[in-house]
């Protein structure tokens, strides 16, 4: 049982990680980037993952993409010293592979339900399924954006010296 909870926990990173080098690579990233986006997307993809499965602790995603996406921030942060570039080059990327798309596709999913069904119950119930993954995509991606800006504007004097 433990084995195969590991396993899923480092499938995840690594998919996280090869899906942040991707995106860095056609973002305009600088090479000596890549690496550090993808060990970043993969400590955070990670870190949601263990969070909300049910094995470790069971959080809803959405504080659960908070937390993680503020590591994220502090990790990019720290790490941007070390390869001389600001913090948004490593943590735009290794965000990417957290966006919320299932909820997005049911989000339109539905909305397309509703439009198509005249029927007072089926419409009903496709518009909380548009009300619910449309709320929850949105407050993820606030979540994603607000978890990975703070720790900039935390540690401001740490982050503007990554650039001198």
């Amino acid at each position: 049982m433990w084995n195969d909870i590991l396993i899923n926990i480092l499938e995840d990173g690594l998919f996280a990680a090869i899906a942040a080098i991707g995106f860095s690579s056609i973002s305009n990233t600088p090479r000596r980037a890549y690496l550090t986006c993808g060990l970043i997307a993969a400590a955070g993809h990670t870190i949601r993952y263990v969070l909300t499965t049910p094995e470790f602790g069971i959080m809803h995603i959405i504080p659960a993409s908070a937390l993680a996406s503020f590591a994220i921030g502090v990790l990019a942060v720290l790490f941007a010293v070390r390869i001389k570039c600001p913090a948004e080059v490593c943590f735009f990327p290794a965000l990417l592979p957290m966006i919320p798309g299932m909820y997005a596709y049911r989000t339109i999913e539905a909305l397309l339900s509703c439009l198509y069904h005249t029927q007072e119950d089926a419409f009903e119930h496709y518009f909380y399924l548009l009300a619910y993954n449309g709320l929850t995509c949105s407050f993820i991606i606030l979540s994603l954006v607000v978890g990975a800006t703070v720790p900039v504007f935390l540690f401001k004097k740490l982050s503007f010296t990554a650039t001198r």
